[in-house]
């Protein structure tokens, strides 16, 4: 292929998983104690796409990387710092709230409009990734929301791996239940993939991309354009930590029948 995918990988930030995350109810609605103070990642799962999307863009001439976001800006400076050195993109940023109370379809549609405002984005050569779920925004609609707003009817979820074919075709293992795959065949671009882990590792801090990428990244951000997303007409009687329960006995000689009858009467609360 002489002329290379356009690549728009759409991620956001998130809380650092190793911190305490504890939901409280503020003036606004739903939110996490000290959230501004948090640490904040990018998305684990979005960073599996940004990475596949790197690496295919690498093995065609002319091809691209994009990475859409929307997060607050500060923090999305922050996170930069440590992405901009895995792998070379161009970075469109929305200013805007990254927490987990916000409906999907709103992201989806500040998402899709930034996609559709890049300059000079093919879409013939168009490929939009994601993560097929996300730390924060876990409605796993967001990104098929952006796919049918922009049109993309090829869409594949779960995706573990994408082989290019000699033709330009596309054949994509998807994740089914009982740890199996799907072998989908797709024509080629357009399409949207949402990823789940995929094949490739975790690539190393390169300190030359990383200052390639901020040449363009830091612009990105002063202009970013404040959107706002949230829940508008959804309220929240109360958002806890789940509670932990745990009632462990030791019992021998009982048979499956019964094991499985005390479960369900456990479950149903009828014991």
């Amino acid at each position: 292929m002489s002329n290379g995918y356009h690549i728009v990988v759409c991620g956001s930030i998130v809380p650092d998983p190793l911190q305490t995350l504890e939901p409280v109810s503020s003036p606004t609605g739903p939110a996490l104690k000290n959230e501004v103070m948090l640490p904040a990642v990018l998305d684990p799962w979005a960073g599996h796409a940004l990475y596949e999307a790197a690496n295919l863009a690498a093995k065609q001439p002319g091809g691209k990387v994009w990475l859409v976001t929307l997060g607050p800006k500060a923090k999305l400076q922050q996170v930069l710092m440590t992405v901009a050195q895995k792998v070379p993109f161009e970075l469109v940023a929305l200013d805007g709230s990254s927490g987990g109370f916000t409906d999907a379809f709103e992201t989806a549609a500040q998402l899709a409009a930034a996609i559709q405002a890049i300059p000079g984005l093919d879409r013939n050569r168009l490929l939009v990734f994601g993560g097929w779920e996300s730390a924060s925004r876990g409605a796993g609609a967001t990104l098929q929301a952006v796919g049918e707003i922009l049109g993309l009817t090829d869409q594949f979820q779960g995706v573990d791996q994408l082989t290019v074919e000699a033709d330009g075709s596309f054949t994509i293992l998807e994740r089914i239940e009982g740890g199996k795959h799907q072998v989908s065949k797709c024509a080629g671009a357009p399409a949207l993939l949402g990823w789940a882990t995929g094949n490739l590792p975790e690539p190393r801090n390169n300190p030359q991309v990383g200052m390639a990428n901020m040449r363009t990244a830091m612009p990105a951000l002063q202009r970013a354009k404040p959107v706002k997303v949230g829940a508008e007409g959804v309220t929240f009687a109360s958002v806890t930590l789940p509670k932990q329960q745990r009632n462990t006995q030791i019992i021998k000689d009982r048979s499956e029948d019964e094991i499985a009858r005390e479960i369900v009467e456990w479950i149903t609360g009828k014991h």
